[in-house]
C-alpha cells in the first residue's frame, strides 16, 4: 500500500485558494492510479515516488505547476507537452490556474501511470553527450585592437590555452553595456601585462581578493 505524507495536507492547506482544490485533484488521481504511490516533502514541494521520482507540483501565487520526473522518456499521445509554454511555467503542463486548466482524470491517470511504468521497468534517461568545444578561439576585433598597443599583454594571452582565452572572451562579450566592457577590457589588458589569466586569483597559491 502506498503512503500519504502529513506535510502534504499542511503544504496544501497553506495555499492559496485558488490552488487547493488544483492540488486535491491531481493527489487524489495520482494515489488512483498508483495505489502504492508514496508522498514526502522534497525541495519544499510535494512530490509523488514508485521505486523512485514519478511526479510533484507546487503552488505559487497565481498558478499551480505539475512535472514528471523523467519527462523526457515519458510518452505524450495527447500532445500536452508540446503545447505548453516553457517559459510560463515549471512542469509539462503550463500554468494551471484552475482544475478545469487540468486534462481530464482518465488522460491524467494515464501519464501517472506511464510515468510508474517507466520506474518499474528501471528505465534510465540517456545523458546527452557533453558538447565538443572548438580549440579554435575567436578573439573579438576590440580585444585585438587593445592588445595590439601592449606587446606582454598580448605575448601572454598567446601562451594562454584556449580556455583561459575564452574566460577572457567570454567576460568581455557578457558586459551588456559599453561602459562596463570597457573597464573590463582595460583589466583584462592589465591583468594579462601582469602575466595572469582571467581566474588567477582562484588558482593555488594566490590569496582570493
Amino acid at each position: 500500500m502506498g503512503s500519504r505524507d502529513k506535510r502534504v495536507d499542511e503544504y496544501i492547506a497553506k495555499s492559496a485558494p485558488f490552488a487547493r482544490p488544483v492540488l486535491m485533484r491531481i493527489r487524489e488521481v495520482v494515489h488512483r492510479a498508483c495505489p502504492e504511490i508514496e508522498e514526502e516533502i522534497k525541495w519544499g514541494v510535494p512530490y509523488f515516488n514508485y521505486k523512485g521520482l514519478v511526479c510533484g507540483m507546487a503552488a505559487f501565487k497565481s498558478h499551480c505547476a505539475l512535472g514528471f520526473w523523467r519527462s523526457s522518456l515519458l510518452a505524450d499521445p495527447d500532445g500536452i507537452f508540446e503545447r505548453r509554454d516553457e517559459k510560463s511555467a515549471m512542469g509539462q503542463f503550463g500554468r494551471i490556474t484552475s482544475v478545469s486548466d487540468l486534462p481530464g482524470d482518465r488522460i491524467l491517470a494515464k501519464y501517472i501511470s506511464n510515468a510508474v511504468a517507466l520506474n518499474a521497468q528501471g528505465v534510465k534517461a540517456r545523458r546527452k553527450p557533453p558538447a565538443v568545444r572548438s580549440k579554435q578561439v575567436r578573439t573579438p576585433e576590440f580585444m585585438k585592437a587593445a592588445l595590439k598597443l601592449d606587446a606582454a599583454a598580448m605575448e601572454t594571452y598567446k601562451a594562454l590555452s584556449p580556455g583561459q582565452k575564452r574566460d577572457y572572451i567570454e567576460w568581455l562579450t557578457e558586459a551588456r553595456v559599453e561602459v562596463t566592457r570597457q573597464r573590463r577590457l582595460e583589466t583584462a589588458v592589465a591583468w594579462l601585462k601582469q602575466g595572469k589569466p582571467r581566474n588567477w586569483k582562484y588558482m593555488r597559491g594566490k590569496k582570493r581578493n
